[in-house]
């Protein structure tokens, strides 16, 4: 019996095992990295151990250290959540070696399913479906366009989308060095690319006696740099015989392993319905909770039930109902190529409503950093039909108070409200075709209710500001009685993100009420609430002010503006052609032959700069020459570091150029195979 587990993980994950222990009764022990000691996870346990350190290889992936925190806190098994150790079969062999419990698959299992070429041929054996792998030597061009993978990892890294087959060794050479660094192993392998492909996904729960659920299918196609960023479930739009299908190559694929506990089977369905093996993830997935929603199952306990040695409660699984929608709310900037965020998490509150749950690693007040994927949450919503459960989703989103750093929650909105996603017409190539339309500034209504937002900013900066009829600030009455009516008073905000800027006009009248020059009609003004009356509506938006920064909620969106002062500051101004670190991270490598007085292209990717888990290209701005390199691999910069500057070519210098920008396959094709790791 297990009476204390150790969570061999952090974040959301961390949280949502703890949140089932307190159900059994079961104590909890915490790890944590320099970085994460004031973290929820660590806050919510009953003990906590610290991992000296703040990079995941010194802290997170030390299966030594992991065991070792489990013995010194007494616990008597470990549960290693998902990404960091979670399918490494070393860290369960050394934590069963230790004599506490693993609440994982067996060894073995992990063992067969670890390299995806080799479960590719085990798959094969037990009659699962595949895609047939191409040799990239021996390659041509009717095998394109191929997708190259990563044999001993996922979450995207070592992975390339090859259209042309000039490309194929150079991005072979790529994704060899990328897995390499990522996991230790540089094993890649090549298989077709389907395009408009769905990843769709069955979890399995199977005892040791024998019993295996096969527990629906999810879709996960819409991601992002093949993580995935909305999951659902039931798969809608399978009709009954590929989820047999898809159901009995799942159970076939657990038991030529000899399976226990909770796992996945990931498959790749082509437009024409037919179905592929991709891999088996020997551990809980991110979107476990839309199968629960859907089941009435807690996975986690029967995880923990499961490795006790129990039996699965019954033969079959219980009878789903309803359908679930999963939205991983990300701190990042869709706009700028995915740029994670980070930064303090001023406020962050979730309507909590029948039908809506919350799976998070923060809470308003803690900070996001440099070290970890930008993941902040999932929020899932349950209900009887998908349409009620997409609906229901997208107004949560919607009406959540997110203040702090840039996240994809506009995006979420926008995607589960976009004509293909409410149809059910999904696949990978979705953010590939959307995504510009997605987050693209807005319609001129969308710009209108921007304004009127930074209207209610104004005359609230305008309330807390203004001197009460007793002497001090007024919350709800504006400035003494004047003769004469004021001159018009400005304030100017900036959209974030975007950039949009705003001019917001008003007076104050004699009673000292202010006035908008757009003509709103201002019912109540107080520093943190107004509601203006414009076009016979009523509208009532919440504002919180963080230095220079204005959050305004609104039943219908937020927005985030930066209040800028009545002139610009000349001195603010960046020198034209220079390259800033868009956000903390480590300088992983420099394009080839990269040096001062080299020529470059508009559009080239010249550094690669690795921040939360994730590569970011450095482009040149504008064809012309490298005048100075400040970057080399290895380099740690802080955001707004100056990394490199390129002197514009002359305009018919520009013109007469030949050479092409080296390509990037992977940088905005379609995603379809990965998970996200914490």
């Amino acid at each position: 019996m297990i009476t204390a587990l150790l969570v061999a993980n952090r974040g959301e994950i961390a949280c949502r095992i703890f949140r089932t222990c307190r159900e059994l009764g079961i104590s909890t022990v915490a790890v944590y990295s320099d970085a994460d000691a004031g973290a929820l996870h660590v806050r919510e346990a009953d003990t906590a151990v610290r991992l000296p350190g703040y990079a995941p290889g010194d802290t997170y992936l030390r299966g030594d250290l992991l065991v070792a925190a489990a013995l010194a806190a007494g616990a008597d098994a470990v549960h290693p959540g998902y990404g960091f150790l979670s399918e490494n079969a070393g860290f369960a062999r050394a934590v069963q070696d230790a004599g506490l419990v693993w609440v994982g698959p067996p060894v073995k299992a992990i063992e067969l399913m670890a390299s995806k070429t080799r479960a590719k041929e085990l798959m094969a054996a037990a009659d699962v479906p595949l895609l047939a792998p191409v040799d990239p030597a021996a390659a041509t061009a009717a095998d394109l366009p191929l997708l190259l993978k990563a044999a001993a990892g996922g979450g995207g890294r070592g992975m390339r989308i090859v259209r042309e087959l000039p490309l194929l060794q150079q991005e072979v050479t790529a994704a060899s060095a990328e897995a390499a660094g990522a996991f230790g192993d540089g094993e890649v392998f090549a298989e077709p690319y389907v395009e408009r492909g769905r990843h769709v996904e069955v979890q399995v729960m199977a005892d040791g006696q024998g019993t295996v659920w096969a527990l629906g299918t999810r879709d996960c196609s819409l991601q992002r740099r093949h993580q995935k960023v909305i999951e659902e479930a039931p798969a809608p739009g399978l009709d009954d015989g590929l989820r047999g299908r898809l159901r009995d190559a799942a159970v076939a694929a657990a038991q030529a392993v000899g399976y226990r506990g909770a796992g996945t089977v990931e498959f790749l369905v082509s437009a024409e319905g037919r179905p592929y093996f991709l891999e088996m993830n020997t551990r809980l997935q991110v979107e476990h909770p839309v199968t629960e929603a859907v089941f009435g199952l807690d996975l986690v306990a029967l995880q923990l039930r499961t490795a006790e040695g129990e039996p699965l409660p019954a033969a079959a699984p219980p009878e789903p109902s309803g359908h679930a929608v999963e939205a991983r709310l990300y701190a990042e900037d869709p706009a700028r190529d995915w740029q994670p965020q980070t930064g303090a998490l001023l406020s962050f509150e979730v309507p909590d409503e029948p039908g809506i749950r919350l799976d998070t690693g923060y809470t308003g007040g803690d900070t996001i950093g440099v070290h970890y994927d930008p993941m902040l949450a999932k929020v899932i919503a349950h209900a009887p039909t998908r349409t009620e459960a997409v609906r229901l989703l997208a107004r949560a989103l919607e009406r959540a108070r997110i203040h702090g750093p840039v996240t994809n929650r506009e995006l979420l909105v926008r995607s589960l409200r976009h004509p293909d996603f409410t149809a059910g017409r999904l696949d990978t190539g979705f953010y590939d075709r959307h995504l510009a339309a997605l987050t693209a500034a807005g319609t001129p209504g969308e710009d209108s209710a921007r304004r009127l937002a930074a209207t209610a900013a104004a005359l609230a900066s305008a309330a807390g500001a203004a001197p009460a009829a007793t002497g001090g600030p007024g919350p709800a009455r504006f400035g003494a009685w004047r003769n004469l009516a004021s001159a018009p008073q400005t304030r100017r905000y900036r959209a974030e993100p975007g950039g949009t800027e705003y001019e917001i006009a008003y007076r104050t009248g004699r009673d000292g009420a202010p006035a908008p020059e757009t003509g709103e009609r201002v019912l109540a003004a107080r520093p943190g609430a107004v509601t203006l009356e414009t076009g016979g509506v009523t509208r009532h938006f919440t504002v919180t002010t963080h230095g220079d920064r204005a959050y305004v909620d609104t039943t219908s969106g937020s927005y985030t503006f930066t209040a800028l002062p009545r002139f610009t500051d000349p001195a603010e101004r960046t020198e034209p052609g220079s390259l800033l670190a868009p956000m903390p991270g480590t300088v992983v490598r420099l394009a080839d032959g990269l040096a001062p007085g080299a020529a470059v292209e508009a559009g080239q990717p010249l550094i690669w700069l690795e921040a939360m888990k994730m590569e970011h290209r450095i482009l040149a701005p504008a064809s012309g020459t490298l005048t100075a390199l400040h970057a080399a691999p290895g380099l740690q910069v802080e955001v707004g570091a100056l990394l490199a500057v390129v002197q514009d070519a002359p305009a018919h210098a520009s013109a007469e150029a030949t050479a092409d920008a080296p390509a990037d396959a992977s940088a905005h094709a379609p995603a379809h195979q990965e998970e996200t790791t914490p």
